[in-house]
């Protein structure tokens, strides 16, 4: 037999491999962890609400549990007002604009000037219609500008770059645009003119309502129509949706991509500003760093709806909200953790955690991976 045969002979023998290997690889690991963690989960939210609604002591009314729903849904609102604008900008270039916040905070903050004027001349008391109606113009303008400039400086010469450059970009423009705004009006809080006229309460359907939560309220869900309309109906708005498909065939097809993003911007940052005087205008006042964490809950909020879709960052806006005010107490007043309402952040970043592992594509997403 030839050395040529021999080796045809030779065929490669599989190798044994351990029992254990193999019993490993078959166990569905991650499967177990998500089942156990959501069985965890699920026990603390069941016994935390339990205890808390059965307290002897302190037990909260239904109209304390009515005030923090509505509290949450006007919270909410702001949150889903910010977050519509990081589902566009993710829509159109697949990038998170972590300066978002600071774009509602230039909003708050050129409002807060305007109504000092106002509250001095006496029409926020006379005329408060006119005035929200001058605030919210302001408020608009200011953000507006700001994320047009951020789009032309900052993130258009990034637009082929890798991901994690505009990311960072994003980033150094949110601490850029914070520690700037710090340096112009002081790092100090300052309070926020109120109007007399949205002090009190409405009573609708038999339930007092603080009159600024239901203007908020109101402004979102008109805002969030007529975006709505407008993405659906208009020019611009179809070419959104064209560019958020493939940039490169809507270009092919005669649209204006660059015209597009920065309407896009805009669009965000018109949003943003209607919810810096909604946010002013609830709790009164106005920081340098204010857009830092509700930015953040606003992009949770769009992670949870789904981000990219704007009926997803509404939905995700409304329910942490309505979760953030409700679930502190709800899971904690009933054992005993002091002051439970000041763990909101906790439950917000927590949701996105949890988000992250069971659902990343959030509610009106796939729930699938991205493949890099």
């Amino acid at each position: 037999m030839t050395q040529t045969g021999q080796r045809e002979d030779e065929s490669p023998r599989p190798v044994a491999r351990p029992r254990t290997a193999v019993l490993a690889e078959r166990i569905p690991i991650r499967r177990i962890i998500l089942v156990t963690l959501s069985i965890l989960i699920t026990a603390g939210v069941l016994l935390g609400s339990w205890k808390t609604l059965t307290l002897s002591e302190g037990r909260i009314s239904a109209a304390g549990w009515r005030d923090f729903l509505v509290f949450g849904v006007a919270l909410g609102s702001i949150y889903a007002l910010i977050a519509l604008g990081y589902s566009l900008v993710y829509g159109i270039l697949l990038m998170i604009n972590f300066a978002h916040g600071e774009v509602f905070m230039v909003g708050a903050f050129a409002s807060y000037f305007v109504a000092q004027s106002l509250e001095t001349a006496g029409l926020l008391d006379r005329n408060p219609v006119l005035s929200i109606l001058i605030l919210l113009v302001t408020a608009t303008v200011a953000s507006m500008a700001v994320a047009v400039l951020l789009e032309r400086v900052a993130y258009r010469p990034l637009r082929n770059a890798p991901r994690l450059v505009p990311l960072i970009t994003a980033i150094g423009a949110s601490l850029f645009l914070q520690y700037t705004a710090a340096s112009f009006f002081g790092s100090n809080s300052k309070g926020y003119p109120s109007i007399p006229s949205l002090e009190g309460t409405w009573t609708i359907l038999g339930i007092p309502i603080a009159k600024t939560l239901m203007v908020t309220i109101v402004a979102a869900a008109l805002m969030l129509v007529g975006l709505t309309q407008f993405i659906s109906k208009t020019k611009v708005g179809k070419a959104m949706r064209a560019v958020a498909e493939d940039k490169e065939i809507a270009s092919l097809m005669g649209i204006n991509v660059n015209r597009v993003i920065v309407t896009t911007f805009a669009v965000g940052g018109i949003l943003a500003g209607v919810a810096g005087v909604m946010f002013a205008l609830v709790f009164g006042l106005v920081q340098y760093n204010m857009g830092f964490i509700p930015g953040i809950k606003a992009f949770t909020a769009a992670v949870l709806g789904g981000i990219g879709s704007v009926t997803g960052a509404a939905i995700g806006g409304l329910i942490l909200g309505v979760v953030e005010s409700v679930a502190p107490v709800l899971l904690l007043a009933g054992i005993h953790v002091p002051a439970p309402n000041q763990l909101r952040d906790v439950v917000a970043f927590s949701i996105l955690v949890l988000v992250l592992i069971f659902r990343p594509g959030g509610i009106l997403g796939s729930g699938e991976r991205e493949r890099g």
